[in-house]
């Protein structure tokens, strides 16, 4: 494995989801309210050029991701991904010609930081090939990933659009994204060790696909359910954490612990800090959904 590739490939990974962020985000506010949690938000989205484009931008990252997870370690692979935020406002910023506050620099370092002392305390290693996983513990994960992501949109359909709703969707989205990254590492080395033939014999392949659609609604319904405040730091801590649990269940990865912890703990409390004052800067509330009465007001801009 190639720790050095599989970072690169993380971060243009980061850079296309990022893209992809700013543009379904820009597409959500134009969808009502009342489309919550129903397939037909996904069919007024279909209608948008730039959500297609968006959409474009996520197939790119599957395919910068798999060769990050091809290359290295899941724990060191998905929490790059908290630098998605920074990277979504930075290019906001250049798409709506919008200027950036010294605030969203100053986070944005804060996260950066954060990030290089939690994976420098962690130094996660790697693991095993995935075709050594007992079929055993891959069931045992599917059910508990599945089980968790039923049960916190189970919460969020029972609450109207607002806080809860917001982060009970977006964690809901974080775990079924981290469950498709680990399903997709196993994918991406079958293809490296045996080509198409292998990667299309293999369930994971067709298991993080139905997962990933799964984990795209569950987040197109988070953005459009409240602040970023309250969804982006519970699906990307989450996406993070959730992922270092399935590569060292799953992959035999190992973080270090001890008084490690700590340090670890302090790096995702700087990542934290920075992704809620990120959350609360005007260019993050602009790309955020609406109020319901303001989508309602502008069913019509959905065609567009």
């Amino acid at each position: 494995m190639d720790t050095v590739a599989a970072v690169l490939f993380a971060l243009l990974t980061t850079l296309s989801n990022a893209l992809a962020t700013v543009l379904q985000r820009k597409a959500a506010r134009r969808v009502p309210a009342a489309d919550g949690l129903r397939w037909s938000l996904i069919t007024r989205l279909m209608r948008q050029r730039v959500w297609l484009a968006g959409i474009a931008a996520v197939g790119a990252a599957a395919c910068f991701q798999a060769l990050a997870l091809a290359n290295g370690p899941l724990s060191v692979v998905q929490p790059v991904f908290v630098l998605e935020l920074p990277a979504a406002l930075l290019l906001a910023g250049v798409i709506l010609h919008r200027r950036l506050a010294a605030d969203v620099w100053r986070a944005t370092a804060c996260i950066t930081v954060g990030l290089g002392i939690a994976l420098w305390a962690a130094s996660p290693s790697e693991g095993h090939a995935g075709d050594a996983v007992p079929a055993g513990r891959w069931l045992l994960v599917l059910v508990c990933c599945l089980s968790a992501a039923a049960a916190l949109t189970a919460l969020a359909a029972a609450r109207g659009p607002g806080p809860v709703r917001a982060a009970s969707l977006a964690l809901a989205a974080a775990v079924c994204y981290a469950l498709t990254a680990a399903l997709l590492k196993t994918s991406a080395l079958r293809w490296e060790a045996d080509g198409a033939a292998g990667f299309f014999a293999a369930w994971q392949t067709y298991g993080f696909a139905v997962v990933g659609v799964a984990a795209l609604f569950l987040l197109q319904n988070a953005l459009q359910s409240g602040s970023l405040v309250f969804s982006q730091p519970a699906l990307t801590l989450g996406d993070a954490g959730t992922s270092v649990a399935l590569g060292m269940v799953l992959y035999g990865e190992r973080i270090r612990g001890g008084w490690w912890a700590l340090v670890e703990l302090a790096g995702a409390g700087l990542i934290l800090a920075g992704l809620v004052m990120l959350s609360r800067s005007p260019l993050a509330h602009e790309l955020a959904a609406p109020d319901p009465q303001e989508a309602q007001a502008q069913p019509q801009a959905a065609g567009r």
